[in-house]
């Protein structure tokens, strides 16, 4: 249940194996974006509810749940409805800063915004008429699932629930679109870019590292953290830290994108060199004044990154889109924490 380092470039392997894909009379040539799209005559795709099969070319794309979006406006397609930001918006919008300088380049306004504050608005998601419905990254369950099906083909997260990291995202959604070279490409840009910020950082190489969830500043009772299968984790890989074996081993035995532990057991992540969470100062406070939590080694090092909800913050879930967003920013967090 580990996460692959990301330098073995697992694409080829996840769409051969864990999307099963049959296109049907698909060129032989390496395609460009136009003659990929206009070739892609069926695909299925298997995920975590069967099956889906898609055929010919999507022109009207909907997303749902997180950042599902990122997908087509990273490959040049405004999708016709997506999911308003609803954690980190800055300016109240619905849209984050990252997705709104992509509608820029593009040209584009921005599309129908669904309303997910009490779950997917299927109304208004079918109001958009849409070929295929986007949701490789989301929290779906089989009821939410067979409602959008009504609606239009969904390509649903692969295994876990909001255990899609942002590799898959890309690697299904794109399947999904039509456009599964660019979607490729896409992930061998991003992968790049990361490869040359981190080169940067050369003091983060090897660190262990663990997320953990909002923590109650009044309740300390209990350790609630990301496992190894939540994306903000297994970016870590990308940026050339892991996770302590505590978190892998924890991660294996639970496995769902998180973990709950009791504030008792913390020494068992003494080999966490750094923590990242979402806080102010005073949760730094709190921790160094609790008498359990407190004996952790990063906290007692200070090597605690606090993120706030803001895009920041939020980014630090990586989303195509997102990624080069923080990037600097998020590797100097991550370094000053670690000095």
């Amino acid at each position: 249940m580990t996460h692959p380092h990301p330098r073995f470039k697992l694409l080829g392997a996840l769409a051969a194996a864990t999307a099963v894909v049959a296109l049907s009379a698909c060129s032989g040539e390496a395609a460009s974006t136009e003659s990929s799209a206009e070739s892609a005559e069926t695909v299925t795709i298997e995920h975590a509810f069967g099956e889906t099969e898609i055929e010919g070319t999507p022109e009207r794309v909907a997303t749902v749940a997180w950042a599902n979006h990122e997908v087509p406006l990273a490959l040049g397609v405004v999708p016709v409805g997506m999911a308003a930001a609803n954690f980190g918006d800055d300016d109240g919008d619905g849209v984050l800063p990252w997705v709104e300088e992509k509608l820029e380049e593009l040209g584009a306004e921005t599309p129908v915004l669904f309303d997910e504050g009490d779950g997917i608005d299927f109304e208004a998601v079918a109001d958009t008429n849409p070929d295929v419905i986007l949701a490789a990254y989301s929290g779906l369950d089989q009821q939410a699932y067979d409602t959008l099906s009504e609606i239009a083909p969904v390509v649903a997260f692969p295994e876990t629930a909001w255990g899609t990291n942002w590799r898959d995202m890309i690697t299904f959604n794109s399947l999904g679109m039509g456009m599964a070279e660019e979607g490729e490409q896409l992930i061998a840009d991003i992968e790049a870019e990361i490869d040359t910020k981190v080169s940067e950082y050369p003091e983060l190489e090897g660190k262990s590292a663990m997320f953990l969830t909002h923590v109650d500043e009044s309740d300390l009772s209990t350790v609630s953290y990301y496992s190894t299968l939540d994306p903000r984790v297994q970016f870590f890989d990308d940026l050339g830290m892991g996770s302590p074996e505590s978190v892998v081993q924890a991660s294996e035995e639970n496995g769902t994108f998180s973990v709950e532990q009791s504030a008792e057991t913390a020494d068992e992540f003494a080999d966490a060199e750094l923590i990242v969470t979402y806080g102010g100062p005073e949760l730094l406070e709190a921790l160094k004044a609790d008498p359990i939590l407190s004996q952790m080694p990063a906290v007692e090092n200070d090597a605690v990154v606090r993120l706030g909800s803001d895009p920041l913050g939020t980014a630090a879930n990586p989303t195509p889109l997102a990624i080069s967003w923080v990037l600097d920013d998020y590797l100097k967090l991550l370094a000053d924490a670690a000095e």
